[in-house]
């Protein structure tokens, strides 16, 4: 049984897989799978037809038994604009088992809620804290630059996954909503495909 991932960015590529090994490890549902990625223009991902299409490519896969849609929210509301567009994924997914999950406001968000886990990595400052409310500020990679050494910068191609390896998923889940969501809906997409752990999240995520 495979969930396959459809995203935006390059960073997104590699990174949302192994966040989502990351899980399914966590859960012990070693019999999913993640699939390679789709990889498609934010503004695609936002249009029934081509959002539509992106699905469809996911359902050719190899045992597709589930579809997950992950992409920033940038200046939109994920509250208003997710739910159309999971209508829209599932109407094309024709009962196969469909999610659509909108970071708030970016990927690095998450990093954000979590810098203490990756201090000294891919340029963070040994010093560096976490953002008190890290799905508020608009520009989320400047705000993780702004916790690197001087001169460093940041890459989603080349840092993405490296800081996914190492992201801390209580604080994650904890600190950001879109987080939250991104558990829950992994957590029913393996659920649909009967392999739902006993607990999920773990109870020690939750405050």
């Amino acid at each position: 049984m495979t969930i396959h991932p459809i995203v935006e960015g390059q960073g997104e590529e590699a990174a949302v897989p192994l966040l989502l090994r990351r899980l399914r490890d966590v859960a012990q549902v070693w019999e999913v799978q993640v699939g390679r990625p789709i990889r498609q223009h934010r503004s695609q991902l936002v249009k029934k037809d081509t959002l539509q299409r992106a699905v469809r490519l996911a359902l050719v896969r190899e045992d597709c038994t589930g579809i997950l849609i992950l992409f920033d929210a940038d200046d939109d509301c994920p509250a208003e604009l997710a739910p159309t567009l999971e209508a829209w994924a599932r109407e094309a997914a024709g009962g196969k088992p469909c999610a659509v999950v909108i970071a708030n406001r970016e990927y690095e968000a998450w990093f954000l809620a979590s810098v203490e886990a990756l201090r000294g990595r891919c340029g963070l400052l040994l010093g560096a804290t976490s953002h008190p409310r890290p799905e508020e500020p608009r520009d989320a990679k400047g705000e993780l630059e702004r916790r690197m050494r001087p001169g460093a910068s940041y890459s989603p191609s080349v840092d993405q996954v490296t800081l996914t390896a190492h992201l801390d998923l209580q604080w994650a889940y904890r600190r950001c909503r879109s987080f939250q969501k991104l558990v829950r809906a992994f957590g029913a997409l393996f659920g649909a495909a009967g392999a739902a752990p006993a607990v999920w999240p773990p109870p020690a995520w939750i405050e």
